[in-house]
């Protein structure tokens, strides 16, 4: 690897420590390197504030979209300012965990995308992400990512060549929170584009509260449901939600759909509660939206 483009979407997050351990890296690699931060739209003036230092460092900028323009808008438009031939996309909440990080990538350019994962960094009691992701990194080993590497493609971690990313670009309608990674490793694999899954790992080591979380997860549910015909075979819950049976589970959560709420935005939640709450709130959308259809 000769150049890359360090490339960081960020909204209201602080991401200056994790610039300054890219930038030593790039700089210890001795390639042509760009670490480019795209703040979208944050509300948080601390956070921006902090994000400003980031220009002190050498080959680091970072630019201040004055509106939020979600998820694959920002990332797309991260890729028009890249300036080198490899793309690493890098989310502002991760840690870099090892100090051959980058060297780790720049060792595995023969596939035009590359995934490193993410590894869970540190476990709090009570919190309901914490929880859920900590239950789920098994799943996120290489080994397991490279059985089905498109469906397992997520935007945390990646690098990605320039021309790859030019013919496929994030599809814009993804404004809100989820699935966008989802749909885009599904276009790659329409492309017969490779994907190589490896074991270099950021670590996630920061987590929203539990009604953060739990506001976020109906967000993705939503996003889920608006595009549920084209991400079929792509997603785990919707293979769940085709088996079960609708009206029971719509039953279930119109009467004890607030309750769960209740549990999961408290101090102790449940991830039984949590799986049956997630599926019950995504059923119940098909009758939402059928009563919104009749008016």
């Amino acid at each position: 690897m000769k150049d890359l483009s360090i490339l960081i979407p960020t909204y209201n997050d602080v991401c200056y420590s994790l610039v300054s351990q890219l930038q030593q890296q790039a700089f210890a690699l001795g390639i042509e390197y760009e670490i480019i931060v795209a703040d979208d739209g944050s509300t948080n003036a601390a956070s921006i504030a902090a994000n400003r230092a980031i220009n002190q460092f050498p080959h680091c900028k970072m630019i201040e979209c004055g509106t939020n323009s979600g998820r694959a808008a920002i990332r797309n438009f991260l890729a028009a300012q890249a300036h080198y031939e490899w793309l690493l996309f890098i989310d502002s909440d991760m840690v870099v965990c090892r100090t051959d990080y980058l060297q780790q990538y720049a060792a595995n350019e023969d596939a035009p995308v590359v995934d490193g994962g993410v590894v869970i960094g540190k476990r709090i009691a009570g919190n309901l992400r914490s929880m859920y992701e900590a239950t789920a990194e098994q799943e996120h080993t290489a080994e397991k990512r490279n059985l089905s590497p498109y469906r397992d493609f997520h935007t945390a971690n990646f690098m990605i060549h320039r021309d790859v990313m030019q013919a496929h670009p994030f599809d814009l309608r993804f404004r809100h929170y989820g699935y966008e990674d989802v749909l885009f490793g599904k276009r790659l694999q329409q492309d017969q584009i490779p994907i190589c899954h490896i074991d270099n790992p950021l670590s996630f080591e920061v987590f929203e509260t539990n009604a953060d979380f739990v506001s976020k997860t109906e967000e993705g549910l939503n996003t889920l449901w608006q595009f549920r015909n084209e991400l079929k075979g792509y997603s785990r819950l919707l293979e769940k939600a085709d088996k079960l049976p609708s009206y029971p589970i719509r039953f279930w959560h119109r009467i004890f759909g607030r309750w769960e709420r209740r549990n999961l935005t408290g101090s102790h939640p449940s991830l039984l509660v949590f799986n049956l709450y997630r599926m019950g709130y995504f059923m119940s959308l098909s009758a939402t939206a059928t009563v919104q259809s009749r008016k």
